[in-house]
């Protein structure tokens, strides 16, 4: 059985991208066979998903991105509104089958959102928000989240609108993060108290590596269960 993990976010640029493609690239270290997926996906370059195509080329996967993602718009823009633009409305279906396909490829997957938790796919044909997604894929999800001022809001928010959704919830991943830093030392433990989910991993600002409960101070198998720990069976 093929295991899964979606990375969501608790909004639009935090890092969601940068995250997936250094969980991916360190699964992809340590000899496992993780992929990667994208539903839907707004802002294309010269017709190249830019975020496929980031996160592919982080982790050495030789492929073609638009083999990872099932809807790529130019606009940058709410997936809805791009694909209204494009007049090519988000399918659940699609999503699901390529999902499958990729299931069937890789032992892991990743799989990124867009924007944040409440982020719309289709508000015309068919109502399509991100958790139905997540839920019609089976995915228990992480939420990343920046480690600066302003995150304690926005991430028990995100929290407990995931939970009222009935969307399980593995952990949480500060962005940006400086353990130096007072602020964000608290945010990372008020986070923890509020919402009753832990922080379990961090990523330096700009940092070529993901932090999994300070698992560099520990053995290779340390690290390897706690990534583990993320992915369920799907």
């Amino acid at each position: 059985m093929t295991k899964g993990i979606f990375i969501t976010a608790t909004g639009t640029d935090v890092g969601k991208t940068y995250v997936s493609a250094l969980v991916v690239k360190k699964m992809r270290e340590l000899n496992f066979n993780c992929g990667y997926f994208k539903p839907a996906l707004s802002g294309t370059e010269n017709g190249v998903p830019g975020d496929c195509a980031y996160v592919l080329k982080t982790a050495g996967i030789n492929e073609n991105p638009m083999d990872f993602v099932s809807y790529a718009f130019e606009p940058a823009l709410s997936p809805h509104l791009a694909s209204q633009i494009e007049k090519n409305p988000i399918k659940l279906e699609k999503i699901l089958s390529d999902f499958e396909r990729i299931k069937n490829i890789y032992d892991y997957v990743v799989v990124e959102g867009a924007g944040g938790i409440v982020c719309p796919f289709n508000l015309s044909d068919e109502k399509l928000l991100l958790p139905d997604v997540i839920k019609a894929l089976g995915l228990d999800i992480v939420i990343v989240a920046n480690a600066s001022l302003g995150t304690i809001n926005s991430t028990v928010l995100t929290v407990e609108y995931a939970k009222s959704k009935g969307i399980n919830i593995k952990g949480i991943i500060l962005n940006n993060y400086d353990e130096s830093d007072i602020m964000q030392a608290d945010n990372k433990i008020q986070v923890e108290n509020l919402t009753g989910v832990k922080v379990i991993a961090t990523v330096k600002s700009g940092g070529d590596d993901i932090n999994f409960n300070e698992s560099s101070h520990f053995s290779n198998a340390f690290c390897n269960d706690k990534i583990l720990e993320i992915f369920k069976e799907i």
